[in-house]
């Protein structure tokens, strides 16, 4: 079931962190996969500028990225409100309370800890898509 249509966004030039060239799916000099970092929770890092989410210790995070930003400076499509897919970081039930790992991927959150979204749906590993509501600080 899709649910994206409810997400709210913003637009933020991406950084060396988020800016990954993945050209095209199956042409020559194309990562693969060639995902980039679609679908991650990211930080302000600078002056209208969005960088990966690190899952440090009182880490501000504004959403998750919609789009894949090719070059330093390009415009990161950021979802900061509603429902957004996001690449698991494990494998988690639906109703779980999500915080960040260190890939800026969701994983379960301790009991009474902060958390950024709670997923709608179930993921079997890490690096499925899964619908998250974000409940981004």
């Amino acid at each position: 079931m899709a649910y994206e249509e409810s997400l709210k966004s913003i637009t933020l030039d991406a950084d060396a962190s988020i800016a990954v060239y993945t050209g095209v799916s199956g042409q020559p000099g194309s990562a693969s996969p060639n995902n980039g970092k679609q679908f991650r929770f990211v930080k302000i890092t600078g002056a209208h500028q969005a960088g990966l989410a690190t899952g440090a210790a009182n880490e501000v995070l504004c959403g998750v990225l919609q789009n894949k930003p090719q070059r330093v400076g390009e415009a990161a499509t950021v979802g900061i409100f509603g429902v957004s897919m996001v690449e698991s970081g494990a494998a988690l039930a639906a109703g779980v309370q999500v915080k960040v790992d260190g890939t800026g991927r969701p994983i379960a959150a301790a009991a009474g800890a902060a958390y950024v979204g709670t997923t709608l749906a179930s993921s079997g590993a890490a690096g499925e898509l899964i619908p998250v509501l974000l409940h981004t600080n």
